[in-house]
């Protein structure tokens, strides 16, 4: 996890370009924070360096591969010994269909955001790996019929 680092506007603007096109050339960054294209590199190297930057990843659209089943899972557990929830995180990092884990604070431990071919391919995840896993008390689903916003990442504000 990245600690809170002092970010500048010039440092703002890379993070926002960035974010929302990360095949940009450095180049092209550069001309769009105002300034050269070394001085710009180094800064994306240091936002990489202090874990402000996690990665690059390619946006791929789930229904071109044929992944037409979104589901989301609010998952119990019957202990919340940190080692317990260590332990389901593991096993969960372990599941490609699982692509999203948040530890959650009321009734349910976690919420997963789980993807598959099909109705029927999400139920055999659920009564063969989910369900019986070790220390998983409840498991209650709901079906995604549609999404409109798919944002990731976090707002870069322009000031602190």
């Amino acid at each position: 996890m990245a600690k809170k680092i002092k970010l500048d506007t010039v440092d703002r603007k890379i993070l926002a370009d960035l974010q929302a096109n990360g095949r940009m050339t450095n180049v092209e960054l550069a001309a769009r924070a105002g300034i050269s294209a070394p001085p710009c590199l180094r800064r994306v190297r240091a936002l990489e360096d202090s874990g402000v930057i996690r990665g690059y990843h390619a946006d791929i659209d789930g229904d071109a591969l044929g992944y037409t089943v979104m589901i989301f899972a609010f998952v119990g557990l019957t202990s919340q010994a940190e080692t317990d929830l260590q332990d389901f995180e593991k096993m969960v990092g372990d599941w490609d269909m699982v692509r999203e884990c948040h530890m959650l604070m009321g009734e349910t431990d976690f919420l997963l955001k789980i993807v598959a071919y099909d109705w029927d391919d999400f139920q055999r995840f659920l009564t063969t790996k989910l369900t019986p896993a070790p220390n998983v008390s409840h498991v209650k689903t709901a079906l995604s019929i549609r999404s409109r916003k798919i944002q990731p990442g976090v707002p870069v504000a322009s000031e602190a």
